[in-house]
């Protein structure tokens, strides 16, 4: 009977054992996922040198390569390789799972270099003078064998790299005069595979995952218009466009690729705005897709200059900031249909989370550097703060972190209000998912600063990664400063509303002269430098106005 009665105690006893056993491997497995993956290169003028990624167990980081003197680094887009430039003349590559030196490329006068996607290749460039120099060449990092040479006049953000690779390198292909030519990414020495023939292309971009299609701009030639044209990459598919988008008042354009390969955003740039309304020029943004149902504008709410645009993770959403200031924000999806508006402020950023549950809206450069964080599955803002003088900004692979930096030639002084009281402002920041802030560092001068590439898919789903943060209870010193010095207080968080129905300028006008009819308030309270930008909008049209009502008389 003793024995019987004890069994349960034993089961008990059995199942509390298991449970501690399955939460502590629940909880390892967390902190492997959270500690391992996450690095980030920091480059000084003195060299660059490799941190852990939060959280910090002591409130600092810890160095997991020592520095290294040289001019600039580049980690493949895989995150698989790091290719570091050197001032002698000598690009290093490094197995980025022990960060140890595999190979080395002694290149006399190079003047970039650049490392394809999953860190098979790596093309340089040097200053040539006549043509019979082939100045281009493509290395195998593996074996540091030249299977491809050619020679570029020079070198411009359209033509370099000269050889384009897809995310998983199976298309690899370049521009040349009036054609797109194609290679075989396995066996180079072949040469050119075929030509794709499209007269007067001044721009490509292939499509990254899968390699399938690719994307050609012309520019406007003696009264034609300009164009973007999506190609298959099949050779046997090239007889003619997928789609083709045509436009006047085009002098650039920037081509975005969804992750899937069936969508393509490109903004199309003019140098002058005709309306005069804008200093620098004016933008459109056109949405195509490889199926070709649609080939057309996507139907902003405001007018003004398209400021930035991103894909989700995903590809079935983008999001685009846009609008004189105080500028927009609004996502779409695939189908090119608004389904959520972020509201409006000083913003010209868009960063969309890796894990595609949270945004961050921002306003940088010659802004003050407000970011607000957006959940969006939930639909509702996160936080406010300040990243003054940013220049780069990225979140971190897993999501649930968010840096930004600021990088040489950026101002590296804040003279503020105060010009008497200047300080430097060469910060590393990293901000938790909603715009808390976690960690912060000072520098004296910074080059570069970027998180190691990591799939999104190797991490779990972001809230359960979101809570092994809070059960890991990571300490934070004072030395990485006060999340709430630099959050702005918010007495309520906005959420986010479904886009109403579209309603052309003139409505828009019209409705806000009514409301000031009825005493109403048309519009939220517009800062300075909207209200007067705003009223010398309409000092333009009322000059128009009147010089047309002169013109009839």
């Amino acid at each position: 009977m003793a024995s019987e009665d004890a069994s349960p105690s034993l089961d008990i006893l059995g199942a509390r054992s298991r449970f501690l056993v399955e939460s502590s491997v629940h909880f390892l497995f967390h902190f492997l996922i959270l500690f391992i993956f996450l690095l980030l290169s920091v480059r000084e003028p003195e060299g660059f040198f490799v941190w852990n990624g939060p959280p910090f167990s002591n409130g600092q980081p810890i160095v997991k390569l020592e520095r290294v003197p040289c001019t600039n680094v580049r980690f493949s887009e895989d995150g698989s390789r790091l290719m570091v430039m050197k001032s002698d003349s000598v690009i290093s590559i490094y197995d980025c799972d022990n960060f140890k030196e595999i190979r080395s490329f002694q290149v006399p006068n190079v003047a970039a270099a650049d490392l394809s996607p999953c860190g098979t290749y790596i093309q340089t460039f040097q200053k040539s003078s006549t043509p019979q120099e082939k100045n281009v060449i493509l290395w195998k990092t593996e074996t540091g064998e030249a299977v491809y040479q050619l020679f570029q006049k020079n070198m411009t953000k359209t033509t370099w790299p000269s050889i384009r690779f897809s995310s998983d390198e199976a298309v690899a292909c370049r521009m040349a005069t009036n054609e797109i030519q194609f290679f075989d990414t396995t066996d180079f020495p072949k040469g050119i595979l075929y030509r794709l023939r499209v007269p007067g292309v001044a721009a490509f971009e292939v499509s990254k995952a899968p390699g399938s299609h690719v994307a050609v701009f012309v520019p406007e030639s003696k009264g034609s218009p300009a164009s973007v044209q999506i190609y298959a990459c099949g050779k046997d598919l090239q007889s003619q466009p997928l789609a083709r988008r045509s436009f006047f008042r085009c002098s650039t354009v920037q081509l975005n690729w969804n992750r899937g390969s069936t969508g393509l955003l490109a903004v199309a740039q003019s140098d002058v705005d005709k309306t005069n309304q804008s200093y620098y020029g004016e933008s459109k943004l056109n949405y195509l897709t490889t199926d070709g149902t649609h080939e057309g504008l996507v139907p902003l709410r405001k007018e003004g200059p398209v400021h930035d645009v991103q894909w989700s993770y995903s590809g079935s959403e983008f999001a685009v900031v846009y609008g004189f200031m105080p500028a927009s924000a609004t996502i779409f999806n695939k189908k090119c249909r608004p389904i959520l508006e972020l509201g409006s402020g000083p913003y010209n950023t868009v960063r969309w989370n890796p894990k595609g549950k949270f945004l961050c809206l921002a306003g940088f450069g010659n802004l003050p550097g407000d970011m607000a964080f957006w959940d969006y599955v939930d639909g509702k803002q996160l936080g406010t703060t300040r990243a003054e003088c940013s220049v780069t900004s990225e979140w971190s692979p897993d999501g649930r972190y968010f840096m930004t930096a600021t990088t040489a030639p950026r101002l590296q002084i804040d003279n503020g209000n105060d010009f008497s009281d200047a300080q430097s402002v060469v910060w590393i920041k990293i901000f938790h998912h909603n715009g808390s802030l976690f960690f912060k560092k000072m520098f004296d001068k910074l080059f570069q600063a970027e998180w190691k590439p990591v799939s999104p898919d190797k991490f779990g789903d972001i809230s359960e990664l979101i809570k092994s943060v809070g059960s890991l209870k990571v300490a934070e010193t004072k030395s990485q400063g006060s999340g709430s010095a630099s959050r702005k207080a918010a007495p309520s968080n906005p959420t986010a509303t479904k886009p109403a129905a579209y309603r052309p300028p003139h409505a828009k006008q019209a409705a806000a002269i009514q409301a000031e009819l009825l005493g109403e308030s048309p519009t939220p309270e517009m800062s300075k430098n909207a209200l007067r930008n705003k009223k010398k909008r309409e000092k333009q049209k009322e000059k128009k106005a009147a010089e047309a009502a002169a013109a009839g008389i």
